[in-house]
């Protein structure tokens, strides 16, 4: 016969199980499936998220679990169109991303030391080209200025890694001279969201955070995104521009891998927060998400995956809506 708490037994959409999931909590094991129990863990939390998941689902995860570690269910919600799972193993952060190291996934999933907490102050500091909008500025420039396929590919080895990212950009800027300055108008006014943007800026707000852009591209485009959606502070580079064109030249110190850092730091310390989120794609954001307390790659270049603390694989920006709303489960 089998258990009352089997995975059989459970609804297979997630969605449809949050009614059984609030009345006990849960352990998962390899034999006997969903097993109830009082236990408390006070190891890594596992956040779990997709458009729609399965029991089925969770057998990936089954590494965590072996004789000398628990995994428990502490709650799950919907949240930004996803169904979010927050698990907690007795194992701490490092064991279980060695765990789940080569295994694939069809849902979004990070580890946590601990989670942020909305109700202490906060700041969250985005990139932008590829990030806060789905393009990079500058390659889109380019094709206006007819350079397209010569600054696209430099732009695309800076963000692996493979180039210095100063002299990168200003090798690209260079390639602008005598562009008229009208084709920047043209790309800010035609600037793709990434998907979940104004969920993820209305949530900060709402917990009296700061969100700002720290980024390698241009002001032109980052203070566009500042009038229309509201970003308390935003740093870029800027390009200098002479009679209506421009000369080719980027203007003062460049917002490099460095400096993204550095601007955490001051805002951390500006706005007096106690918890720091990043969230880029590229080489020239390392820095910045090692400097973060939750630092979060998105959509990011193999080298930025390795290296991030949490990435963000299929999902867009309400996936950093997810981490932030986690713990709230805890108290579902």
């Amino acid at each position: 016969m089998q258990s009352p708490h089997s995975l059989e037994s459970l609804p297979q959409s997630l969605s449809q199980w949050s009614v059984a999931l609030k009345q006990f909590p849960y352990r998962v094991c390899p034999e006997q499936g969903l097993v109830e129990t009082r236990e408390a863990l006070t190891g890594a939390y596992i956040l779990v998220w997709a458009k729609e998941l399965l029991i089925p689902d969770f057998a990936v995860l089954r590494p965590l679990v072996d004789e000398s570690t628990a995994l428990n269910f502490c709650g799950l919600m919907p949240e930004a169109g996803n169904i979010c799972v927050l698990l907690q193993s007795q194992a701490d952060s490092q064991w279980c991303k060695d765990k789940l190291a080569g295994l694939e996934f069809n849902f979004d999933l990070v580890v946590l030391d601990q989670l942020p907490d909305l109700s202490q102050p906060g700041v969250v500091l985005m990139d932008m080209d590829s990030t806060t909008i789905q393009i990079e500025c500058i390659d889109e420039i380019a094709v206006l200025a007819d350079i397209g396929e010569q600054v696209s590919a430099v732009t695309a080895a800076a963000m692996r890694g493979e180039l210095d990212f100063e002299q990168s950009l200003r090798s690209r800027v260079a390639l602008l001279k005598d562009a008229p300055q009208s084709i920047l108008k043209q790309v800010a006014d035609n600037m793709p969201l990434m998907p979940g943007l104004q969920c993820l800026i209305d949530t900060i707000h709402s917990a009296g955070w700061k969100v700002a852009i720290a980024s390698g591209g241009f002001t032109y485009f980052a203070e566009r995104l500042q009038q229309d959606l509201g970003f308390d502070h935003v740093q870029a580079n800027v390009l200098e521009i002479e009679n209506d064109t421009l000369t080719g030249q980027v203007l003062g110190p460049v917002v490099d891998a460095q400096a993204k850092a550095d601007i955490l730091m001051q805002l951390k310390q500006q706005y007096s927060a106690s918890q720091t989120m990043a969230i880029g794609d590229g080489a020239n954001d390392l820095k910045m998400l090692a400097a973060a307390d939750f630092g979060v790659a998105i959509h990011a270049k193999p080298l930025v995956q390795q290296q991030a603390q949490m990435s963000i694989k299929h999902s867009d920006l309400d996936g950093a809506v997810c981490i932030l709303r986690a713990a709230k489960m805890l108290a579902a």
